[in-house]
């Protein structure tokens, strides 16, 4: 427990009477965490689901690779898939230099559960960035859905593209997606993969001035209207366990 929190449960108890001193702050034990539940959304609650994965390399002549994978999931959604699209732009022409930095160790990093961020330079001069970025909206109607651009990333299956500044890589496998790119010229690579219920960003940059942008959007809208009774009802049951006996 942080000690802001034991500071505030000490002065609590000291401002009761004498006879309630008995209540003393605990901890509480890590089994009892696991038990725990948060929040819940009721079934026909979720109106429009969506995920957009978006990577980013840019070197030090200008040279810029982007690869952004999106699904949109609605009520109306005969077969969820994923789109598959690339931006690029060329920059001076000339070759990026060989970058010759050297990263060692991380290989606890393919063993993380839940959201893994990771950025790993041995080169000068770089940016690097992961985000993940959650939605969560009200709504009587689901929003308009975008026409899907790209190409339909099958199951099993992998799509490329490249330019001068490295290789794009999207592929679908396992029960997930990743979404990669490796820099030409040894300068690095960026990679996010979405799987097993866990998303993982990493950056490694062996080169200099690289610019390189991770990002995970996941955007929710719910149908905006009151609990009905039942809904209370299963509310006030779940509390009713909460009630210390005798009370």
């Amino acid at each position: 427990m942080k000690t802001s929190t034991w500071l505030v449960a000490v002065c609590l108890v000291t401002s009761l009477p004498a006879h309630a001193q008995l209540f003393k702050p605990i901890e509480v034990k890590d089994q009892e965490l696991a038990e725990l539940r948060g929040r819940y959304v009721m079934p026909g609650r979720i109106i429009s689901f969506g995920v957009v994965m978006s990577t980013t390399w840019q070197n030090a002549n200008g040279d810029r690779l982007s690869g952004t994978a999106s699904l949109q999931v609605q009520q109306s959604t005969y077969k969820p898939q994923f789109y598959v699209s690339m931006t690029g732009q060329n920059g001076s022409g000339t070759n990026t230099s060989q970058g010759t930095g050297i990263v060692s160790g991380g290989a606890g990093l393919s063993t993380t559960q839940g959201v893994t961020q990771s950025v790993r330079a041995a080169g000068d001069y770089n940016t690097a960035y992961n985000n993940v970025d959650i939605n969560v909206k009200e709504s009587n109607v689901a929003p308009v859905a975008e026409i899907p651009q790209g190409q339909v990333l099958a199951a099993n299956s992998t799509i490329t593209g490249s330019n001068n500044a490295g290789t794009l890589s999207v592929s679908s496998s396992g029960g997930g997606i990743q979404l990669g790119i490796q820099a030409n010229n040894n300068q690095g690579a960026a990679m996010q993969r979405l799987a097993d219920g866990g998303l993982t960003q990493a950056a490694t940059l062996m080169g200099g001035n690289n610019v390189v942008n991770n990002m995970t959007q996941l955007n929710v809208v719910l149908r905006n209207n009151l609990p009905t009774v039942g809904a209370l009802n299963c509310n006030l049951d779940q509390l009713k366990g909460l009630r210390i006996s005798g009370y």
